[in-house]
């Protein structure tokens, strides 16, 4: 495997040049390989092996994959985190993924949904959003995407019965006091829940909601927009294609593609002196910001991509 030869960066060096030194530069061994998959005709078995690293002996991950949660312990969002890699990778199946489920069984609340953070992060740094308490209720921002995921990769497992039912009725509940991390988690679930009907019925209330309650910027000012996961810096929001990051979303359909075009101009036009591009939300400890980094700009690129804006050779 070679990369793009990539060894300095220049003002007219492709997007995705100046982004390979960024990389290389920063990044985690996982975003390393990541990249060299997506952009560089990497092999899987490389982002799964430096995947390994992060997993517990319980069946889930910890050790910081979601940079925002530090310290070793498993954690659901560590567990969507890296569903997210394998899933990006086709490799979303098999035992791994059935030792997964076991944890996600463990560490699931009475109603059989996952809370944001598990207790046994306490004693642990985590970002000030990510508050640890003793007895935490379900939440769609972990369940959503790690049920939506499973269902995408059509992997069955009893845990789902329930995971499931909380997913839609948690949809079926954002209503005017919506955040938009929540609607981003619910979009996930929805792309891939095989309900497709009623998929396509609360993905268009959903759209509504979010023109309505203006739960994203459709005409960014410079330097504004976040995604839906993470903060709101310059007091901007999300912007289309962080609700659609691929063409395929149902969350596409809530947007003009004058819109989506503004918002992919905003996104390409983020792309930083580095060559990286920048952390969404708000920096709460340099670690997190220089780890987050990479995997934003992996995104970017993927998301730029998808959409068909060239990136580079």
């Amino acid at each position: 495997m070679a990369g793009t030869g990539a060894t300095t960066a220049t003002p007219t060096a492709s997007s995705l040049a100046r982004a390979e030194r960024f990389v290389w530069l920063t990044a985690r061994v996982l975003e390393q390989r990541r990249f060299a998959y997506h952009f560089l005709g990497g092999a899987a078995e490389p982002v799964e092996a430096a995947l390994a690293a992060y997993r517990n002996e319980d069946g889930g991950f910890g050790h910081a994959l979601d940079p925002d949660l530090r310290g070793p312990v498993s954690q659901p969002l560590h567990t969507a985190h890296a569903l997210r890699v394998l899933d990006s990778i086709g490799r979303c199946g098999g035992l791994r993924v059935e030792r997964m489920c076991r944890y996600l069984t463990a560490v699931s609340t009475p109603d059989g949904a996952l809370p944001a953070v598990h207790p046994s992060q306490r004693g642990f740094p985590s970002a000030p959003a990510l508050a640890v308490a003793d007895d935490p209720p379900s939440a769609l921002l972990a369940t959503g995407p790690v049920v939506g995921l499973l269902h995408r990769n059509q992997v069955w497992h009893a845990w789902l019965f329930r995971a499931t039912d909380f997913c839609w009725a948690a949809v079926d509940a954002l209503g005017g006091t919506a955040r938009p991390r929540d609607v981003g988690a619910a979009v996930v679930f929805l792309d891939s829940v095989p309900d497709r009907s009623r998929a396509e019925a609360s993905a268009d209330r959903l759209g509504r909601l979010v023109r309505e309650r203006r739960l994203v910027v459709l005409d960014p000012p410079p330097g504004e927009g976040a995604d839906p996961a993470g903060g709101t810096p310059s007091g901007g929001g999300p912007l289309p294609h962080d609700y659609a990051p691929t063409p395929g979303s149902l969350a596409r359909r809530w947007f003009t593609d004058e819109e989506m075009e503004r918002s992919l101009d905003r996104l390409a036009s983020r792309q930083q002196e580095d060559g990286g591009w920048p952390a969404p939300g708000r920096e709460w400890t340099p670690a997190a910001s220089l780890e987050t980094r990479p995997i934003a700009t992996v995104e970017a690129l993927r998301t730029l991509r998808a959409h068909g804006r060239p990136v580079g050779p």
